[in-house]
C-alpha cells in the first residue's frame, strides 16, 4: 500500500521549477558529460549540495531514461524507505501494532506525501538521519558485541550518506541529539562502547573522499561551501530566505494533520513520573530531544524553507504509534474531548481557508489563471478537509478508540488523495514543458535558445541542451564569478547583438517581459506559442 502511495502520481506531473528542474538537470549534465565530480547547472559551477543524489538520479537516468517517472524515482523510494524503518523501529521498541500505526502516520502526514513525491534532497536526507537516529537508538540498546557493533557502524554509515547529500548537518544533527540525550540521561559512560575509531574512519571513508576531491579540482570549492553555504547561510540573511522564529509551527501543524492534534498527549504519556524517573523512558526521551532539537535548530536559523522540518516527523511518528497502540486497547488513553475539537476546528479553519481563497482572492490574472486551472478541485479539497475534520469527531462521540484511529487514518488518506490528483493542473504554472515540447521539433543544431531575465530551470532538462540564459545571474552567479561563461550568461547588449544577427533564435519569456520587448521597436518578435504566464517568440520565420 505504501509503495502505492508514492508510487502513484510519479510521472503524472511536469517538473516544478525551480527545484525539480535544478536537480533534473544537475544529473543529467553529469550523464551527458561523464563529469561527475564537478556538479554543474546549465554549465555553470554549482557548489551548493553535495554530489550523492546527483549520482542517485544519473543513475536513474541511465537505467530508465530521462522523464518524470525516473526522475522521482529516488525520492519515492526514500520516503518508502523512512516508513519501513519507522516500522521496524517502532515494532522493536514498543509492538508490531505501533510500528504499523507509526508507518501510517508518517505517510499519511500531508508534508511527507508531498515531499515524498517531489525532486528535492529534503526526503533523501531525512531518511539517512532517521536511519542514523533509529540505528543508534537500537544500538545502544544492544549488549557489547557484534549486534551493537554493527547498527552503531550503521549510525556512522548513515550520518556519512546525510552528509555527502545535504553537507553538515548530516553531522551535525545526529551529534546534537546524541549528545543532548548524553547530557540529560548523565550517560557519558556510553562513549566507551560507541566503537568511535572505527566509526569515525567508517564515517570519513564514506563523506570525506567527494569533498577532497572535488575541493583539489576546485580550489573556491572550499570557501564557498563551507563558509558561505554553511555558517552564512545559517547565521546570516545572505540567501534571503528569512522568516521568523515561529515559522515552522503552522508549518508543522499543517504539515501533520490531523495527528499534530495528539501529539501532546503522546508525549506525556510516553514519559510519566517524576524527573528522577527519566532513565526509565530513555528511548522516549531520545525521541523527543530528536523533534525538538531538529526543530529549534532549524527555528533558530536566519534561512527557513518548508522542508527543513522534515526529520522532526520520523520521531513523531513513532511517538503517535506508540500512543495509538495503547490507545487501541484502552480507549480512555486516545485523550480528553478537546482534542478532538482541536481536530474539528483545525479542519474546518482549513477548509474554509480553500474556499475564501476561491473566491476572495485579490484581483490578479496570474492567480485568477491559476485558480481556473485548479477549478472544481478546491472545493473537492475543501471537501475532503470538511470530512477529516467531522468524521473522527463523530467517531470519537462513540468512544470506539479502534474505529476513530481507522477513521483518522481514512481520511488522511483522503485529503493527501484529493490534494496528490489536484497538483497536475498546476503544471503550466510550474513549468514550461508545454513549450519546450513545441519547441523541440523545431530546432537545428545552430539554432539558439534564450531566457530572457529568468532561468527555467526545467527547460535544459526537456530540450536535453544548454541554454542561454539573458540579465540573470540568482543562484548561478558564484559560478559565473570562476569561470567564463560568457557565450552563454549574457547581458542585454549581447542579447540584442544575437537578437538582430542572422542566426535563429527561439526565446522564452514572461509574457509582460515579451510585451516590454515588443514596445521597444527594436527587432522582430514572431509568437510561436503562449504556455501559462509564458510565451515562445523567435526572431526569425520558422519554416516547416
Amino acid at each position: 500500500m505504501l509503495g502505492v502511495l508514492f508510487g502513484n502520481e510519479l510521472g503524472s506531473r511536469t517538473l516544478w521549477e525551480p527545484d525539480e528542474g535544478r536537480y533534473a538537470e544537475i544529473p543529467r549534465e553529469m550523464v551527458q558529460t561523464g563529469d561527475y565530480l564537478t556538479p554543474r547547472l546549465n554549465g555553470v559551477k554549482y557548489f551548493e549540495k553535495p554530489a550523492l543524489f546527483y549520482w542517485l538520479q544519473a543513475g536513474a537516468i541511465r537505467v530508465f531514461g530521462l522523464n518524470e517517472w525516473s526522475l522521482r524515482l529516488w525520492t519515492a523510494l526514500f520516503a518508502l524507505l523512512g516508513c519501513l524503518m519507522v516500522y521496524v523501529a517502532a515494532r522493536r521498541l514498543y509492538s508490531r501494532r505501533a510500528g504499523w500505526l507509526a508507518a501510517g502516520v508518517l505517510a499519511t502526514s500531508p508534508m511527507y506525501d508531498f515531499l515524498g513525491s517531489i525532486i528535492t534532497l529534503d526526503m533523501a536526507v531525512s531518511t539517512f538521519l532517521t536511519f542514523a537516529l533509529l540505528a543508534f537508538l537500537l544500538g545502544v540498546r544492544e549488549p557489547p558485541g557484534q549486534a551493537r557493533r554493527l547498527w552503531l557502524w550503521g549510525f556512522y554509515a548513515a550520518c556519512a550518506l546525510a552528509t555527502l547529500t545535504k553537507g553538515l548537518i548530516g553531522m551535525v544533527l545526529p551529534a546534537m541529539v546524541v549528545g543532548a540525550w548524553m547530557l540529560l540521561l548523565n550517560e557519558w559512560r556510553q562513549l566507551r562502547t560507541l566503537y568511535l575509531p572505527t566509526g569515525l574512519l567508517l564515517f570519513l571513508a564514506i563523506a570525506a573522499p567527494w569533498h577532497v576531491l572535488v575541493a583539489r579540482a576546485n580550489p573556491e570549492f572550499a570557501q564557498f561551501y563551507f563558509i558561505h553555504e554553511h555558517f552564512q547561510r545559517y547565521l546570516t540573511t545572505v540567501h534571503q530566505r528569512y522568516e521568523p522564529a515561529w515559522f515552522f509551527i503552522p508549518v508543522l501543524v499543517l504539515g501533520m494533520f490531523p495527528w499534530i492534534a495528539f501529539v501532546g498527549h503522546a508525549v506525556k504519556d510516553a514519559m510519566p513520573g517524576a524527573w528522577s524517573e527519566r532513565r526509565l523512558h530513555r528511548e522516549s526521551w531520545f525521541l523527543v530531544l530528536w523533534a525538538g532539537l531538529v526543530f529549534l535548530f532549524f527555528s533558530a536559523s536566519q534561512s527557513k524553507l518548508i522542508p527543513y522540518i522534515l526529520p522532526v516527523l520520523p520521531p513523531l511518528a513513532l511517538l503517535l504509534g506508540r500512543y495509538l497502540a495503547r490507545a487501541w486497547d484502552h480507549s480512555e488513553l486516545l485523550g480528553p474531548r478537546r482534542v478532538f475539537w482541536l481536530v474539528l476546528v483545525l479542519g474546518l479553519g482549513m477548509a474554509f481557508a480553500v474556499l475564501y481563497v476561491r473566491h476572495h482572492l485579490p484581483a490578479h490574472p496570474r492567480a485568477e489563471s491559476m485558480l481556473g486551472l485548479v477549478g472544481t478541485h478546491l472545493y473537492w479539497m475543501a471537501a475532503a478537509l470538511l470530512l477529516a475534520a467531522v468524521v473522527p469527531f463523530a467517531f470519537s462521540r462513540w468512544r470506539n478508540c479502534r474505529r476513530t484511529i481507522a477513521s483518522l487514518l481514512a481520511v488522511s488518506v483522503l485529503v493527501i488523495a484529493v490534494f496528490d490528483t489536484s497538483l497536475p493542473r498546476l503544471n503550466d504554472f510550474r513549468s514550461v514543458k508545454p513549450l519546450a515540447l513545441i519547441l523541440k521539433p523545431m530546432l537545428h543544431p545552430d539554432d539558439e535558445v534564450m531566457a530572457y531575465q529568468t532561468y527555467y530551470q526545467d527547460l535544459p532538462v526537456y530540450l536535453e541542451r544548454r541554454i542561454t540564459v539573458v540579465g540573470w545571474k540568482g543562484e548561478l552567479e558564484f559560478g559565473m564569478q570562476v569561470e567564463d561563461t560568457s557565450a552563454w550568461m549574457i547581458e542585454e547588449p549581447a542579447f540584442w547583438e544575437r537578437w538582430e544577427g542572422a542566426r535563429r533564435v527561439y526565446l522564452l519569456t514572461a509574457l509582460d517581459n515579451y510585451d516590454k520587448l515588443r514596445a521597444e521597436g527594436r527587432g522582430q518578435f514572431r509568437l510561436i506559442a503562449q504556455s501559462g504566464p509564458n510565451v515562445l517568440v523567435t526572431n526569425r520565420m520558422v519554416q516547416p
